[in-house]
């Protein structure tokens, strides 16, 4: 099972895509949040597409960055498409990154669950 991670910036994808690695899924980051490819996200197929947002004021909490709302917003508007296809959608602000990497990882489970319960066609 192939999962991309989509999200903006300093919302914890690659601290994510490490645990779900570690934890032995086949997780990669996407970098939709700086391409105005509006699909960029689809490029490899993944079989499941989580998406990871934060606030500005969580985004500070975790990095120094330069930039304020209204970079936060472009990011936004270039995750649209990711947002409407995310299997998973996730605010991470009040989440360390254990916990985002478990909630990820449950949601898998889930769907692994299900995958294997349905019939043969």
């Amino acid at each position: 099972m192939r999962i991309a991670i989509v999200g903006v910036c300093a919302s914890g994808k690659t601290t994510l895509v490490a645990g779900l690695r570690a934890a032995g899924y086949d997780a990669y980051n996407v970098a939709q949040e700086h391409s105005c490819i509006h699909d960029f996200w689809n490029k490899h197929h993944p079989d499941v597409l989580v998406m990871i947002d934060a606030t500005l004021p969580a985004i500070h909490k975790r990095r120094l960055v330069y930039w304020g709302e209204d970079r936060l917003a472009v990011q936004h508007k270039r995750l649209a498409d990711a947002r409407a296809h995310a299997d998973l959608y996730i605010q991470t602000d009040a989440l360390d990154a254990d916990a985002v990497r478990e909630k990820v990882i449950a949601f898998l489970k889930t769907q692994q669950d299900a995958s294997a319960t349905e019939p043969a066609h």
